[in-house]
This record gives C-alpha cells, sequence and structure tokens, in this order.
C-alpha cells in the first residue's frame, strides 16, 4: 500500500480529519515534516505532509495566507494542524487558504503525538518498499523462465510486466519481435539514437521522452559486438523496480542473442565467453550457473596467445574467443580457456595451432576467469618481451610489485624517472626522492636517512619539483614515483 493521504486517513489510530481536499485523497506522501517555522519551504522538498501546533502564532501572529500559498508552491502533500494545543481548533484564515490555493488540510487530534504520524508515513514506504521488491522478484523469475522460450517471449513478459511497449531490435534496426505487435510502429523515431549507441560500445543506453511517454533504449552485448538493441516505452516513467527489471531483460536478451553463435558441442558462445574474462557476468547473474555447468572441469586455466584464434574446430575441451572482444585484452589475439589438467596433459597444442608467444594463468575456479586472464595476459606480455615460447603465471615475481617487474614495467619506469636521470647528480636526486618518499614527507626523518642537513634535502626537493611534470603533492604521482623506483631497485638488484 502506497503512502497516501488517503491510507493515513483511514488508519484510526492516529485519529486524523480532513477539512479541504476531499478529492486529492489519492496524494501520495512521500515524508512527515514537522516545523513550527512561519516559512519552512527552504527546507522542503516537495511531497511532504508538514505538520505545525502553530506555537509561534499566538504572540506573533503569521499572514497564513501567504504561509499556505508558498507551500502550495512547494507542492507538499498536505498541511496537519495539531488542534487543542495552542489553538483550540484550526484557525479558519487557515482553512480558507487551503481552499484557496488547493492544500490538502488534516486536523490532528490532541491526542495524535506528530510523531505518530511520522512512523506510519515511514512503515507504509517500507511496506511498499517490500511489496514492490517482492513484485520485481517474482518478475525476474517469469523472465528467466520466458527465455527458455526464446527471446520473443521475454519481450512480451516484460511489457506485460511494465505494462507499456518493448521492441526488440536486429543491429540494424529492424524490428525482430514487437509487443504488443503494433509497438512497431515505435521504431522509425528510434533511428537516429541506434548509430550513437552502436559507436558508444556494449552496455551503452539512451532515454528518452516523449510528451508523457517515457522510453528507454539499450544496447544488447555481451562482448564488443553489439547483437541488437532493447526498446521499452512507459508512459508512467520508470521506477527503480521497473530498470530492475529491464536491466534484467537486457541480460537475458543479450545471451540469448549470443546462443546461435556457439560453435561446437560447447554450448558457450565466444561473446559470452569473453564476457566471463571480462568479469561481466557475475556469479549471481541470470544464467550464470548454467554456463558454469558447460564450462571446463575445474580448477581451469586460461592462455593467452598472440595469434588470432585458429580456423576450423579446436581440440575437445578447448573454448575460444578473439581478445578484441574483452575490453583491457593487453596484446593477445586470443583468450582461451580449457581444464587444468589438460594443460599438463597436452602442451604440445599451443605449437600446433599457434605461432608466437603463449601466456598461461594459475589454475582458478570459474568464477575467477577475469583474475586469470589478467594473469595470462601479464605472462603473455613477458613472453613476448624476452622472447620465450610461453610463460606461466606462477613463474613470475609475485604481489602488486611483480606485475610491473616486467620489460615493460621498466620502460615505464624510466620513462616517468627520465627527467631526473638527465641531471648530472642524478644519483643524489633519485636517492633524495626515495628518502623523502619513504619518510612520507618527514623532511627530519628523510635528511637523518641521508645523512645530510634538511635544507640541502629542501633544495634538492626542491629541484625535483622543477623537473617533473606531475604535482608531488598528488598521492597518485607520488605513488606512481615510489613504485617506479621500487622496480628500478628490482631490476638493478635482482
Amino acid at each position: 500500500m502506497p503512502p497516501t493521504l488517503g491510507a493515513l486517513l483511514r488508519t484510526p489510530k492516529l485519529r486524523l480529519r480532513l477539512l479541504t481536499g476531499q478529492e486529492e485523497l489519492h496524494r501520495r506522501v512521500e515524508w512527515v515534516a514537522v516545523s513550527e517555522l512561519t516559512d519552512p519551504t527552504p527546507y522542503l522538498a516537495g511531497g511532504e505532509l508538514v505538520l505545525t501546533t502553530g506555537v509561534r502564532w499566538a504572540e506573533d501572529p503569521p499572514d497564513l495566507r501567504a504561509y499556505v500559498r508558498r507551500l502550495a508552491e512547494r507542492d507538499i502533500a498536505g498541511l496537519g494542524f495539531g488542534a487543542a494545543v495552542v489553538f483550540d481548533r484550526t484557525p479558519d484564515e487557515l482553512r480558507a487558504a487551503a481552499e484557496e490555493f488547493g492544500v490538502n488540510l488534516v486536523e490532528v487530534d490532541r491526542e495524535t503525538p506528530f510523531i505518530a504520524v511520522g512512523k506510519e508515513v515511514s512503515r507504509l514506504l517500507a511496506q511498499e518498499q517490500y511489496e514492490g521488491l517482492t513484485r520485481a522478484f517474482s518478475a525476474q523469475r517469469e523472465l528467466t523462465r520466458a527465455v527458455l522460450r526464446g527471446a520473443g517471449a521475454v519481450v512480451d513478459r516484460l511489457a506485460r510486466e511494465l505494462d507499456g511497449w518493448v521492441l526488440l531490435l536486429e543491429p540494424d534496426g529492424t524490428v525482430r519481435h514487437a509487443a504488443p505487435a503494433e509497438a512497431a510502429e515505435h521504431a522509425h523515431r528510434l533511428a537516429a539514437e541506434l548509430p550513437r549507441l552502436r559507436g558508444a560500445g556494449p552496455r551503452a543506453g539512451a532515454s528518452m521522452v516523449s510528451g508523457d511517454e517515457h522510453v528507454a533504449l539499450q544496447s544488447l552485448a555481451i562482448g564488443r559486438r553489439v547483437r541488437g538493441f532493447l526498446a521499452v516505452g512507459a508512459r508512467k516513467g520508470f521506477g527503480s523496480h521497473d530498470r530492475t527489471l529491464v536491466n534484467a531483460a537486457v541480460s537475458l536478451l543479450s545471451l540469448e542473442l549470443e546462443r546461435p553463435t556457439a560453435e561446437g558441442g560447447s554450448g558457450i558462445a565466444p561473446g559470452v565467453l569473453a564476457a566471463l574474462f571480462d568479469g561481466a557476468l557475475s556469479p549471481d547473474h541470470p544464467g550464470a550457473a548454467a554456463l558454469r555447468r558447460a564450462l571446463p572441469t575445474e580448477p581451469v586455466v586460461v592462455a593467452a596467445v598472440s595469434g588470432p584464434v585458429p580456423e576450423g574446430p579446436l581440440p575437445d575441451g578447448w573454448l575460444a574467443t578473439d581478445a578484441a572482444d574483452v575490453p583491457s585484452a593487453g596484446p593477445a589475439g586470443t583468450l582461451l580457456l580449457t581444464s587444468a589438467d589438460r594443460v599438463d596433459r597436452s602442451p604440445e597444442v599451443f605449437d600446433e595451432l599457434f605461432e608466437g608467444a603463449v601466456g598461461l594463468s594459475e589454475p582458478v575456479g570459474h568464477t575467477e576467469l577475469a583474475v586469470a586472464r589478467a594473469q595470462a595476459e601479464r605472462a603473455l606480455t613477458v613472453a613476448m618481451d624476452e622472447g620465450r615460447g610461453s610463460v606461466r603465471s606462477g613463474d613470475l615475481p609475485g604481489g602488486l610489485l611483480g606485475l610491473l617487474e616486467t620489460p615493460v614495467g621498466a620502460r615505464l619506469a624510466d620513462e616517468l624517472l627520465a627527467p631526473i636521470d638527465r641531471q648530472r647528480n642524478a644519483a643524489e636526486l633519485l636517492a633524495s626522492l626515495r628518502a623523502y618518499l619513504a619518510a612520507s614527507g618527514r623532511w627530519d626523518a628523510a635528511a637523518e636517512r641521508l645523512g645530510v642537513h634538511r635544507h640541502t634535502l629542501r633544495y634538492r626537493m626542491k629541484r625535483i619539483r622543477e623537473l617533473l611534470p606531475g604535482d608531488l603533492d598528488d598521492p597518485d604521482h607520488r605513488t606512481e614515483l615510489w613504485i617506479s623506483l621500487r622496480v628500478r631497485e628490482g631490476r638493478d638488484h635482482p
């Protein structure tokens, strides 16, 4: 039950009496605001039931007409007056002003504390939220069941749940399914938005308002390839639960549209596999449990390969996707997935299928594919830089610094420190920078560590600030400098 003015009036324990606004009982009460100010409007957002006893009015009567007019302009849900506290009854002037400006006026019984009204509104709000969540969960279950009957069934179900229209569009904008059928006529006015969404990449969306109708448009994609678009229109707009349903439908339809591209017996399309590598499919994602059942047996290993996806079928138990479908996939051309024991039994498969370097992750569970992908990419970078055939992540230095203790990391460190390296006294400047950062900017501690006077250190740090392009007071820049110094130390003193 939503917290409307009528719902509060129908609550016997509150003993509220409506004085004006008999035709506005449907008005929603967003909150209760108790105020004795002569002008509470600066502290109101609209939609409140404002409660007052008029305690300040006895000594300094305000212009009640102006008072009510300001409240009406703020679009409050209603005004509640506590009777028999200061005034025996609600002032006639207040009632007349409420009638004039269309403000719902409620008289609060002397025995009803204002806090009781606030608690009742809070209870109704919580009840409404619970009922909304229950409906949303039920609707999501129905959407998940509908996907078993195909994409069209999901569109039909979503249209019923939202009491609006829904279009499933092909990548070129043609209508694949419309619910109801006459909703297909909306496709032409959405055509102008589609090129922008295609250019914005996967999971891009747009919203429009046409008259009193709200329209949401969302691209459907698992990897980087857009498989279609979902358009939803509703006259009432979209609440939080409506948006939850639309997001669930987008996820389900994105998975469903990938299904025809699946090859072999795995039942996992390349785009879906790319999403698993990217971490876009979380463990509680609709359909993710079924996907994991189709993956190789845990623990699994991710391989990042510099070459493209091979033509023809892969050996049994191997899955592959184009690394270009995975954001920030580094130098890899292909990402592969298989069980850890298969890599140990058949390491020659890489030589047979690919030419070039290979990076292998640590064995992980299905929910850690995004982490394993990052490990494999790092191992591939080292293999390519060092001219090695394959590198396992477990053979690389560990920890966060280990991620940068590669030729690429060393180059980045050298580039950052290059302005200092070009100075004649580079060694003492670098030593001063390291001591300063290690002491968290404490001059005395850093100078003592170097064995110099703090004024000498201040002079050197002033010179360093002039040389470096970044702001030494910026914690991000300081962190980059510290890591660069540590990476260089690891390289010079292995």
